[in-house]
């Protein structure tokens, strides 16, 4: 019973978490509860609560990678509530009017730009629910591919860099956060590739009606409303991928140049800037609370004995690495369904990283990358798990700003597609490591 005690945490944390608690608090607060029947056992020491503050404040709080965060959230946030956004939309309609789906693609163009500046699912699916639902609607896509579609671009934001959970993933595998960016640029730029390809092949011979005629544009609309966030989003990564700049740097810069971005356009009033700002501290809050919660938890998790449980069982499991493998990434799909990426690569990853450490692939993957990779296969498995009925996350964000007329059946009929070719992705990179891995090798030679 003792030995099993720290096991016992999680059904625990799933039970709070359904009451609808605040995240963060349930994640302290269990292992809080968990330390004081620690010391009815005998098996967890007063003092050790003093530990957990040092770990915050000597963790957490001065992690100046994680001051990432918030600029990467308030760049987002400026590009959307400025209306840079919708802008961008609307020039990619343009260019891809004359191709079959040409709308959809241009939804799913706009999520894979819009996925390096928001980072957030929940931000990235409902900017572009509110932006696309009624252009895609009102040019007779079926229902269902329309949900589908936004569905999947927004779930983009986890993967592209730069994306905020690979910054905190980053941390915990104390993997470099620029590799891990130029991990993840190809897989990432792989899924939407591949959604574009659907598109294509989904509407061809029969190409949607679409709302954008050729009296409606011209060039300078179009470079007006494409070139800004591309630029500034290629100026923020390629400073990070040259070494010209670290992530946090890059956040900054990103950060400065959506504002200036706004200014120059007049799209940001006072009350828009404080709006954002408001958004920002309450989105940044809620992810540094969490870190928080979740550093209590985990600390009382490993006092409590919980990682030596875990590794002596991988240690005495007869399956091989690619068995173990398997196992974690079904772990992480099934709770995908119930908890959010924050909290998963908050208690999961710092967890499974001593037996990740300790396989051996057999060449397929070097050790030394072995964690780079693991990461973006936990964060493709993540995407794919935003997605899955009947719990995603993401679907229950569009469908609270979706069209009264977008049923939940629409929305569940319509990520299938999604959902298989982001596995079909998955099983790549686990078969390729190369695919996600070649991008870092070859910059940092």
């Amino acid at each position: 019973m003792i030995d099993l005690l720290p096991l016992f945490m999680f059904p625990v944390l799933a039970i709070f978490l359904f009451s609808g608690y605040p995240v963060a608090f349930v994640l302290g607060g269990v292992g809080l509860m968990f330390g004081l029947i620690g010391m009815g056992f005998d098996v967890f020491n007063f003092k050790e609560f003093f530990l957990i503050n040092s770990r915050i404040f000597g963790g957490v709080v001065e992690n100046i990678v994680l001051i990432a965060i918030p600029m990467f959230v308030f760049m987002g946030l400026i590009l959307e509530r400025s209306g840079i956004a919708k802008e961008l939309l609307h020039s990619l309609q343009v260019l891809t009017r004359r191709a079959p789906g040409g709308l959809a693609m241009s939804v799913t163009l706009l999520g894979t730009i819009m996925a390096a500046t928001t980072g957030i699912i929940g931000a990235s699916v409902v900017m572009i629910s509110l932006m696309a639902f009624p252009a895609m609607l009102k040019a007779e896509y079926d229902k269902n591919f329309t949900s589908g579609t936004i569905a999947a671009a927004g779930t983009l934001g986890i993967l592209i860099p730069p994306s905020i959970m690979l910054v905190i993933m980053g941390d915990l595998l104390s993997i470099s956060v620029t590799d891990l960016f130029m991990t993840a640029l190809i897989p990432g730029l792989m899924l939407a590739s591949f959604y574009l390809i659907y598109i294509i092949f989904k509407n061809r011979g029969t190409p949607a009606p679409e709302s954008i005629q050729d009296k409606e544009y011209n060039i300078t609309q179009i470079l007006n409303g494409f070139l800004p966030a591309v630029i500034l989003i290629s100026l923020v990564l390629g400073s990070i991928f040259t070494g010209l700049a670290t992530p946090t740097e890059a956040a900054g810069v990103g950060a400065f140049g959506a504002l200036l971005l706004a200014l120059i356009k007049k799209k940001m009033t006072r009350a828009k800037f404080w709006e954002t700002c408001d958004e920002t501290i309450n989105t940044s809050g809620m992810i540094f609370g969490i870190f928080v919660g979740a550093t209590a938890f985990s600390y009382v998790f490993r006092s409590l004995g919980g990682d030596d449980l875990i590794i002596h069982f991988m240690n005495n499991f007869d399956g091989g690495p690619w068995i173990v493998i398997s196992i974690l990434m079904i772990l992480v799909f099934i709770l995908g369904f119930f908890f959010d990426w924050i909290e998963i690569t908050l208690i999961v990853l710092p967890i499974f990283a001593p037996i990740l450490n300790g396989l051996d692939l057999g060449g397929h993957v070097e050790t030394a990358q072995v964690l780079p990779w693991f990461a973006i296969l936990v964060a493709i498995n993540l995407q794919t798990s935003f997605l899955t009925p009947p719990f995603g996350f993401a679907l229950f964000y569009m469908k609270g700003v979706a069209p009264k007329e977008i049923r939940m059946q629409n929305i569940y009929k319509g990520v299938i597609p999604y959902i298989i070719i982001q596995l079909i992705g998955l099983l790549l990179i686990m078969a390729f490591p190369a695919i996600a891995l070649w991008l870092p090798t070859l910059l940092n030679q």
